[in-house]
């Protein structure tokens, strides 16, 4: 059956959990039950647990219901060959994504997911990637915070940059200025997995702390660490350390891969979470450093737990992109959003990836969201999820 057939454009798997609930809640609220929205149904493990989320979410009482299971290779097969689009919360992905990656790749089904695992990642570009090409099937990880604001941020940085100055920055410096949210237990889920597996596997090591480890083939310039914290004369300001900078800054260096090296063969880039100046934001800088050996203390919030309502709906963030040119001119960039930045704002981002892949349409693979949508995500997520794209200079 081809895709333009299929019973459903998308289907949220992991409906259940804690973000998959967020993304089927804001499906319903925003897409459903519309003439011209999405076809979209809720998949998980349990029929009764499903039935109780669709309840609890104010969806339609007639919304569909796909029983699937990540260990029953036999029902992802069905779930993939109803939908056009599969937008799966189930992580870590390391332990329950390996089957669907492979099953939407054969199928030539579309994927999108909110995985922060680059070692998985590179291994699900290593066994599925010409399937997925030959198939038509878009991969596409990391469509939620990490790591959509900043892909799509030195994406649009760099295209402002090439009409000012007529070629692109070849030193990007992604900093994010404030940020309001907490981790969820998925999160720390991801992050100890990917611990375990490399104490089990010491080469996914060397993966981890590779830059340019979702490049095959190629690798770039020596790239600045952003591990230890640093004033910033430019910016008049102390940076600290960025948790999530080892995932988005491979993200966005396979986003210049696949697009053919818009920013240049010899781009340099890193993260960094800007503090304030002077004393107390030396000490602020080291603190964060500090605080990274151990990120979720001593015990971590555990699956399926996460912020609260109020603190989704208080949350934010706001990152600076800074370009910087060999003559010494600079172009700033930023990308904001409303929300709790980890799911009230990654709900959306998920969703409006899927509802962007229905509408667009580009040759298959394992990609990004900025291989694959860029400015057309950018304005989705403009339009529909309260993010906002600014040039600021």
């Amino acid at each position: 059956m081809s895709k333009a057939d299929r019973e459903f454009d998308i289907i949220v798997y992991g409906a259940t959990g804690y973000t998959g609930r967020l993304v089927a809640e804001y499906l319903a609220h925003h897409y459903g039950p519309r003439d011209d929205g999405p076809k979209w149904a809720m998949a998980g493990r349990s029929q009764q647990k499903l039935e109780e989320v669709r309840g609890l979410i104010g969806a339609p009482a007639d919304t569909p219901l796909v029983v699937a299971d990540a260990s029953d290779p036999a029902s992802l097969e069905a779930m993939c060959n109803r939908t056009r689009v599969v937008l799966t919360t189930v992580g870590p992905y390391q332990l329950y994504g390996n089957e669907l990656v492979e099953t939407c790749a054969r199928t030539g089904t579309d994927y999108a997911d909110l995985c922060g695992e680059p070692a998985w990642m590179r291994q699900m570009i290593d066994a599925h990637g010409e399937t997925a090409a030959k198939s038509g099937a878009r991969i596409c990880f990391s469509s939620g915070f990490d790591s959509i604001p900043f892909d799509l941020g030195v994406l649009m940085l760099e295209k402002e940059a090439v009409k000012r100055f007529g070629k692109p920055a070849p030193r990007v410096k992604g900093r994010v200025r404030a940020m309001q949210g907490t981790f969820s237990g998925g999160t720390a889920a991801s992050l100890k997995a990917t611990m375990k597996a490399a104490a089990k596997n010491p080469r996914l090591i060397g993966v981890l702390q590779d830059p340019f480890a979702l490049t095959p083939g190629f690798s770039g310039p020596s790239q600045p660490l952003g591990l230890i914290p640093e004033y910033d004369d430019a910016l008049e300001s102390w940076a600290a350390p960025f948790i999530m900078a080892a995932i988005n800054t491979k993200n966005v260096h396979r986003t210049n891969f696949l697009l053919g090296h818009p920013y240049g063969e010899d781009f340099r880039y890193d993260e960094m979470v800007l503090t304030s100046a002077g004393e107390m934001g030396k000490k602020a800088a080291g603190a964060v450093a500090a605080a990274l050996k151990n990120p979720f203390g001593s015990g971590g919030p555990k699956p399926g737990e996460g912020p609260t309502p109020a603190e989704r709906e208080n949350g934010f963030y706001d990152v600076l992109f800074v370009g910087e040119m060999p003559d010494g001119q600079t172009i700033h960039y930023s990308v904001k959003g409303r929300y709790d930045p980890g799911y009230g704002s990654t709900s959306r981002m998920l969703s409006e990836t899927g509802i962007a892949l229905l509408a667009t349409d580009t040759p298959g693979g394992i990609g990004t969201p900025g291989s694959f949508l860029g400015e057309k995500l950018v304005k989705r997520l403009e339009d529909h999820a309260d993010l906002t794209f600014t040039l600021e200079n």
